[in-house]
């Protein structure tokens, strides 16, 4: 009995601001907190027995139902036209999805994301609204010309307050809204500077509710910290649908958009661009530009078959050897690991009994500006090294995939049958591949003869072959 009535107790009416959150002590027509009619709503307060913390229930805005019952029409990808930005995306642009794109300044984030705009406003049927808070619109527009990228449906502002972007889309009411960048702006009544991990995640938390809420497609633009990872709090990436990474050389044309969180499609892709004078676009055959084209077969290089995301890339590496020095010699490379290229270099002399790398300087490089880095490229760089130590060229439709070991042995590695399909795409009529490979992955393509090598002394061996034939 007494349990009973303290539970009755413990039960009582409250009332809640829908909108703001304020709880007034009755029931009022108008909030007297934010001023909007109709927003209190009643709700039931429990306090558990022997617990001092409150527990509010209410009614939800709209009732759980059968998943079946739910159309995904809302949740449509809109194609952005840019076609390997789509590929990344899963698509397009999902309605009301929040994307993050980082990278470091001057790779081209902005003039991509102009040309997104562009073709958004020229296809998509809805405005799009690019707000700058680094660059003046003057500024934006300079770039829009070079590009080609006017339109009447794409519009810019310059702003720094959250509270003059929310009035840009109720007045341009867009279906695109690209912000560069979302440290720049600062949201009234939260503390600290604009950048900071308080303002970010202000900022960043109302553009998602908005988005959400108005079927906005949103694309952040974000800074980097000196070590690549995007700038500001990680609940940042947690908070937005889709995370980006904008990568490339300054000093290259090639440019790679990485996605590493998509809820809306697969979350390895990789989108390849060509940095010009005219600006950027799409490759969706990118493996010319990681060749080089020799009238005659030169020692010292070899041809592998690399996978950025799901993407197959037929990339060349070439190696120098240098003359012999006294101390220790120089490792340098371009575009691999230096480790790992250190521990080819180590198992090259202690298993082939050929080469005497320690007194020479070795160079290591790969063509066209892309990053190796996984182990699939270590059979290429030991034949380059190997080919340049002794002078012997490698056969020029030779390809050599498979992980070298500390004992010399070669190891298997992923995705072998879209790295022949690729190859043999363009041209190359033999591979060099670890031993089981063929039938793990996929059948050989027909017109390529696929040797499989057990250690690296039989993948030299199966190269000098190929080689002399």
């Amino acid at each position: 009995m007494t349990t009973s009535r303290a539970t009755a107790k413990a039960a009582r009416p409250s009332y809640v601001c829908d909108a703001c959150g304020h709880q007034p002590p009755k029931w009022l027509g108008r909030c007297p907190e934010c001023n909007e009619w109709g927003s209190v709503i009643e709700s039931t307060v429990t306090t558990p027995l022997g617990a001092g913390r409150v527990v509010s229930s209410r009614m939800p805005a709209e009732p759980a139902r059968p998943i079946a019952t739910i159309s995904a029409a809302p949740a449509k990808a809109v194609p952005t036209n840019v076609s390997e930005l789509d590929r990344v995306l899963g698509g397009g642009l999902v309605p009301g999805a929040v994307v993050l794109l980082a990278g470091e300044p001057g790779v081209g984030k902005s003039t991509l994301l102009l040309d997104v705009a562009q073709q958004w406003a020229a296809g998509a049927g809805s405005p799009s609204l690019v707000v700058s808070g680094e660059e003046s619109v003057s500024q934006v527009r300079l770039r829009a010309e070079r590009l080609g990228a006017l339109h009447d449906k794409l519009y810019l502002a310059s702003e720094s307050d959250l509270g003059a972007v929310l009035g840009h889309l109720d007045s341009v009411k867009p279906g695109l809204l690209i912000l560069d960048s979302v440290q720049t702006i600062s949201a009234p009544g939260t503390e600290g500077v604009p950048g900071g991990v308080t303002q970010v995640r202000a900022v960043t938390a109302a553009l998602v509710g908005v988005a959400k809420e108005r079927g906005i497609a949103t694309v952040l633009v974000g800074h980097v910290t000196k070590d690549g990872q995007v700038a500001g709090p990680r609940v940042l990436e947690h908070l937005v649908d889709v995370v980006l990474h904008f990568e490339g050389d300054k000093h290259s044309s090639l440019r790679l958009v990485r996605g590493v969180k998509n809820r809306y499609g697969a979350a390895d892709e990789v989108g390849c661009f060509e940095m010009h004078e005219g600006g950027i676009t799409s490759l969706a055959d990118p493996s010319g530009l990681f060749l080089t084209r020799y009238q005659e077969p030169v020692p010292g290089t070899c041809v592998t078959v690399a996978m950025e995301g799901r993407r197959a890339l037929v990339t060349e590496v070439q190696a120098l050897i240098g003359a012999e020095v006294q101390g220790s010699p120089r490792r340098t490379v371009s575009g691999l690991d230096s480790a790992r290229l250190a521990m080819v270099l180590a198992v090259l002399e202690r298993r082939t009994k050929q080469l005497k790398l320690y007194n020479r300087e070795v160079f290591a490089a790969t063509v066209g500006g892309i990053r190796l880095t996984e182990p699939s490229a270590d059979l290429a760089m030991a034949l380059a090294v190997a080919s340049g130590g002794l002078d012997l060229a490698m056969a020029p439709h030779l390809v050599a995939i498979g992980e070298v070991g500390l004992t010399g042995e070669i190891r298997r590695v992923g995705a072998i049958g879209r790295r022949l399909a690729e190859a043999a795409r363009l041209g190359f009529r033999e591979a060099l591949i670890p031993p089981g490979s063929t039938g793990a992955d996929g059948n050989t393509p027909k017109g390529m003869r696929v040797t499989e090598v057990s250690d690296l002394r039989s993948a030299l061996q199966a190269a000098a072959r190929a080689s002399a034939g």
